[in-house]
């Protein structure tokens, strides 16, 4: 238990933005995805996920790990459209309506509560990402449910200490989706395989010099003198460590800056893939499309029509 009281002190929460949505038309969406960890609460309606479209019950809380990619249904009926998520991203707002919570208590039409929260590893690795944990249903856990609901109440109250709030209810939200894992006995084998950067300062120690020199030379070479091992050691010593090969990595959290820099500047794509280590922005838009599913310009657009507030 001390072990992951540890992995707790370790990990940084910051809360990103929530919505309540009403279903205008039924949708199901190949190769969803949420940016950043995503909760969604089922209030009325139809929910489902994966290959196997298991169902979520009304009540129940569906995770979605950042960056794992699952098929999604939201609203039931023979006139469902079926679309990719760059589809549905360009023209979410004709299938999701943005309403307030008290709308949701009186209503009987399909709604849901979409909560995104980010959860760093000493403010480097995404925790339930590293995890490889894949999307799945939340059941029989009313304080997570209720956590959502706060947050989303909180959104649109207009007090003092607004903020402060926030950031305490999805600290406490984290906490509890972690205890809701272990209780259950979820992912047990993901969890001792996955985690051990815990027990290791070296491999912190890389992913530090990796967060901060994203623009530089980070071949396996500059990584061994960082990690203190051998250059033809270092991509398998990270790889067993983390499941992933370090260039793998790296990609990752480029494009994960890339992404960051889309939302909160006004810097252009040549620019941003510059700032993020790569020299041809041809070759930058190639990789953040296959990684991502959109072109970065649609990404940046489409930031902005689903921050919905």
């Amino acid at each position: 238990m001390d072990y992951y009281n540890k992995i707790i002190e370790s990990v940084h929460v910051r809360f990103l933005k929530g919505n309540n949505f009403k279903v205008e038309k039924p949708v199901s969406v190949v190769n969803y995805q949420e940016n950043e960890n995503g909760l969604i609460l089922l209030h009325h309606g139809t929910l489902k996920f994966g290959d196997d479209q298991e169902l979520v019950n009304e009540g129940e809380v569906l995770f979605l790990p950042k960056g794992r990619k699952t098929q999604l249904t939201l609203g039931a009926g023979n006139k469902k459209a079926d679309l990719d998520f760059e589809q549905f991203s360009d023209n979410k707002r004709k299938y999701l309506q943005s309403i307030s919570f008290k709308d949701i208590k009186t209503t009987e039409e399909d709604c849901i509560s979409l909560v995104n929260f980010e959860s760093k590893v000493f403010d480097v690795v995404n925790f339930f990402n590293s995890l490889d944990i894949p999307p799945f249903i939340i059941r029989f856990n009313d304080r997570v449910a209720v956590l959502i609901e706060d947050i989303v109440k909180e959104l649109e109250n207009g007090t003092v200490g607004k903020e402060r709030v926030l950031k305490s209810l999805t600290e406490i939200l984290m906490i509890e989706l972690l205890r809701h894992i272990l209780k259950n006995r979820l992912f047990t084998e993901e969890l001792s395989t996955n985690a051990t950067y815990f027990k290791d300062p070296r491999l912190i120690d890389l992913f530090n010099y990796i967060k901060t020199n994203l623009n530089g030379d980070l071949s396996n070479k500059v990584l061994a003198k960082v990690a203190n091992v051998s250059e033809d050691y270092v991509g398998q010593y990270f790889k067993m460590l983390t499941g992933i090969n370090p260039q793998d990595y790296i990609e990752y959290q480029r494009m994960e800056a890339a992404v960051d820099l889309l939302r909160t500047s006004k810097k252009s794509i040549r620019d941003i893939g510059k700032e993020v280590g790569y020299k041809d922005t041809a070759y930058f838009c190639r990789r953040f499309k296959m990684m991502y599913g959109v072109p970065a310009g649609k990404m940046r657009r489409r930031e902005s029509l689903i921050n919905i507030q």
